[in-house]
């Protein structure tokens, strides 16, 4: 079976659900709505832009039968089966897909995702994470190798998509990690995440540019970014991705950015950030976090399209707190996630 690489992490080839009763347990899994937030609006460029609606609401977010906390889940049937069923609830929710440039073949790796949630009638989250410099070298390194070779990727992704129903992650980090590259590379940058927005709209995709978190950015500073990167012609912006800070500061924090890009809305990272905050503005596999509100596309809130697992949680962020190398499933932290899971886990 076709391992697909996601992120630096194992990820197991698409398969046909198991049987009815694994469709049950996904039932079973969802307890209570996800907490909404209280519904508000804050304005946009002062009243003159039209009001513009939730394009993925009401959508049923794809739920990838095969994951590293399901096999998880199986191998601690038997001897654990009170962590096994929290694998299991972890297991059950939609999650994000990555492609990058450990993809041999993103445009058919693309593909068979997006056929696969379109014959079961939901939508898929994907993450396209392949900027050249990624990370500026961090943990999550790596990257296309020039602008060229990122447009030509880029071109595959999209063509993966073939005018079918997805939701693109666009580029995590690429707008906030940027301290390594020269005036002349972040122009470049800024290029290609707009060209990139422009090719994916081309194929029906619904974009969201990553915008970082409440925590590391300035709000005119990103909004600048993100205009420069063409989030007018993107569906929004995306916040929290692969962080810790709580819903609400994300939701002010998203609020007063959407002000500065003429109403834009956006979707929040809410896979690891139960816990509302992590101590020092840790990022990297912070410890004593939780599972936040399950991913859903009811939140509430005008401005907010979802509440999104991004970042799949149990996967580390690299070799900190003594994790394994980024993207490789952790169980003790996964386990510990569910443990202290910030809000039931809610039905899609």
């Amino acid at each position: 079976m076709k391992d697909l690489r996601i992120r630096g992490r194992d990820v197991f080839a698409l398969a046909p659900l198991r049987s009815v009763s694994a469709a049950l347990l996904f039932a079973a899994s969802a307890l209570t709505a996800a907490p909404a937030m209280a519904t508000t609006d804050p304005g946009n460029n002062g009243g003159t832009e039209p009001a513009v609606r939730n394009p993925i609401e009401r959508t049923r977010l794809y739920v990838s039968p095969v994951s590293h906390a399901r096999r998880q889940a199986d191998a601690w049937r038997r001897s654990r089966p009170q962590d096994a069923a929290l694998m299991e609830r972890m297991a059950s929710q939609a999650q994000a897909e990555w492609f990058g440039d450990w993809n041999r073949d993103v445009r058919g790796d693309v593909d068979r995702l997006v056929s696969a949630a379109a014959a079961s009638g939901a939508v898929p989250v994907l993450v396209a994470y392949n900027i050249p410099q990624r990370d500026c070298g961090h943990y999550s390194a790596g990257g296309a190798r020039g602008a060229d070779a990122y447009r030509k990727w880029i071109r595959g992704f999209a063509e993966g998509i073939r005018g079918r129903r997805a939701v693109v992650v666009l580029e995590p980090d690429a707008l906030m990690v940027t301290h390594c590259l020269s005036a002349q590379k972040l122009e470049e940058r800024l290029t290609l995440v707009r060209e990139a927005v422009e090719t994916l709209k081309a194929r029906g995709a619904t974009v969201y540019i990553d915008a970082g978190s409440a925590s590391g950015s300035r709000v005119d500073e990103m909004a600048s970014k993100l205009t420069r990167a063409g989030v007018a012609r993107a569906d929004g912006f995306a916040l929290n991705v692969s962080n810790f800070v709580g819903t609400a500061r994300n939701v002010a924090h998203g609020e007063q950015i959407s002000r500065h890009v003429g109403g834009k809305h956006f979707v929040i990272d809410t896979s690891r950030n139960g816990a509302g905050t992590a101590s020092g503005g840790e990022w990297c596999n912070a410890p004593g976090q939780a599972l936040g509100a399950a991913p859903t596309t009811r939140t509430g809130h005008r401005l907010v399209d979802a509440f999104l697992w991004v970042k799949r949680p149990g996967e580390s962020d690299g070799t900190c707190h003594g994790g394994p190398q980024a993207g490789q499933w952790w169980a003790d932290y996964a386990l510990g996630l569910a443990k202290r899971q910030g809000g039931s886990l809610a039905s899609r």
